[in-house]
């Protein structure tokens, strides 16, 4: 009995220090990194530890951001790392303030962009500009089909395009893949229209009530869903114009097929 006891002790106490080491572990305060000897020592605005970019890229891209700065004011700023990060000493090394925006592409995540975005650029580009930006560009399927190189110049190019117009409200541009989407969304929002249209009575032609009852779905499909994305980012026509075909032509079908009905029952005699 008391060597069953004592091993019981033994038991529970091993069982407090595994968890009391636990809990310290996971309220310890995390320390950042601050390793600025992984820095350059000359200035340059691009600190490439990845490699991702090629020499070249990066001495036109080098020139591109101080040109943009000297023009504009904004700071724009390039980190890629993956096993080594200089940590904290970039802002010391860049003198990064309200005006300044860094990239840092690091491919060990899902998606291999981040944003330090300061607080007079995150007013001017709110916080779904940079999550559309980060979702676009940063994804593994651009970066396998364009290279992580391309995910950095697309990015920074939308950055500039839209800070040099004084905001944008979407990034700029419309991907195939978003234009099918809203394509998609246009010719279901037709077919709904066309459905509802369809009257009722041998009298009647259109069934307005039913149109305007279903107005709040089929607009919202056809104008938030399937207008908006495309005019708030980009000023070609031709998607739109595809747009409103494919919703006009699925109101027509809709509403001139002919839908199956059940036949009368036959009265045996």
């Amino acid at each position: 009995m008391f060597q069953q006891t004592s091993q019981w002790l033994r038991q529970f106490a091993l069982v407090f220090v595994l968890s009391s080491l636990c809990w310290l572990g996971a309220i310890a305060p995390a320390h950042s990194f601050n390793n600025p000897e992984l820095l350059p020592a000359q200035a340059t605005n691009i600190v490439d530890l990845a490699g991702i970019l090629t020499p070249v890229q990066k001495e036109r891209l080098d020139a591109e951001l101080a040109e943009f700065e000297a023009q504009t004011g904004w700071k724009l700023r390039v980190l890629t790392q993956y096993d080594r990060t200089p940590g904290l000493a970039v802002r010391d090394f860049w003198q990064l303030d309200d005006r300044s925006i860094l990239l840092v592409a690091d491919s060990r995540g899902g998606n291999i962009l981040n944003f330090n975005v300061g607080d007079t650029a995150y007013r001017v580009l709110q916080r779904t500009f940079w999550v559309e930006l980060q979702t676009r560009f940063g994804n593994q399927y651009f970066v396998r089909d364009n290279g992580e190189d391309q995910a950095i110049l697309q990015a920074l190019a939308a950055i500039e395009t839209c800070l040099a117009q004084g905001g944008c409200r979407a990034v700029p541009g419309l991907p195939k893949e978003q234009w099918i989407l809203t394509l998609a969304t246009s010719v279901f929002g037709g077919l709904i229209l066309g459905f509802v249209a369809r009257p009722r009575r041998s009298d009647q032609l259109i069934a307005w009530k039913w149109v305007l009852l279903f107005s709040p779905l089929w607009g919202m499909l056809f104008f938030a869903f399937g207008l908006g994305p495309v005019l708030v980012r980009t000023h070609e026509w031709l998607p739109l114009l595809r747009n409103v075909a494919g919703f006009a032509l699925g109101s027509i079908v809709a509403f001139l097929i002919p839908f199956p009905t059940a036949s009368p029952p036959v009265l045996e005699e």
